[in-house]
């Protein structure tokens, strides 16, 4: 996969395609979700093929993303998914700081390896980003590899679960099988976990 050619993204903002303030089924316990915008992989049964664009979507500044998340007591932790997260990586470690100074844990998924994170071809700030995780769900998704159990937290075979932070060992309790529909004040739907679609 090459690089893809990046829009020109203010420093301190996020190109976000879409935002779920509580969810119970994109890591452990209640956590906002934060979907980036673009990925070049354009997998075969990607569940957000509408992410795949690196057009801009919705420009979040850091800090008014930090509010956003940090004004909902239940929220435990933050998730980043896609798209491609680390395209992303230097300013969603600055969002992930601020996030664990305040006691949020932080989660991402990601189309990369982790070997590919740590090489000197990684996307810039990969390992910023990686120094601030507490969970790992890396490797792209492949429809011949499927899972879609209730014993299972990834979504094909070839992903591994990275976790960075030992408190996370014994939390690993979502599964591929769970979806939730969340109703926006504008009636739009947005359908998440594994086998779901943002729209």
């Amino acid at each position: 996969m090459s690089n893809p050619t990046l829009p020109e993204i203010p420093p301190g903002y996020l190109n976000v395609m879409g935002y779920v303030d509580e969810s119970e089924v994109n890591g452990p316990g209640c956590r906002a979700v934060v979907w980036l915008q673009g990925c070049a992989r354009e997998c075969l049964g990607c569940f957000n093929t509408q992410s795949w664009s690196f057009e801009i979507n919705q420009l979040f500044s850091v800090e008014e993303l930090a509010e956003k998340i940090l004004s909902n007591s239940n929220n435990q932790g933050v998730t980043f998914s896609g798209g491609e997260p680390f395209w992303q990586a230097t300013a969603l470690a600055e969002l992930a700081a601020k996030l664990k100074a305040k006691g949020l844990n932080v989660m991402s998924f990601t189309g990369f390896t982790l070997a590919e994170l740590r090489s000197p071809k990684a996307p810039p700030g990969a390992e910023k980003l990686l120094a601030q995780l507490d969970i790992l769900i890396d490797g792209p998704y492949v429809e011949s590899l499927a899972i879609n159990s209730p014993d299972s937290p990834v979504s094909s075979r070839n992903q591994k679960i990275h976790i960075f932070n030992p408190a996370f060992e014994d939390k690993i309790s979502w599964a591929s099988d769970q979806i939730e529909v969340h109703i926006l004040k504008d009636g739009s739907r947005i359908i998440t976990g594994f086998r779901g679609k943002l729209g």
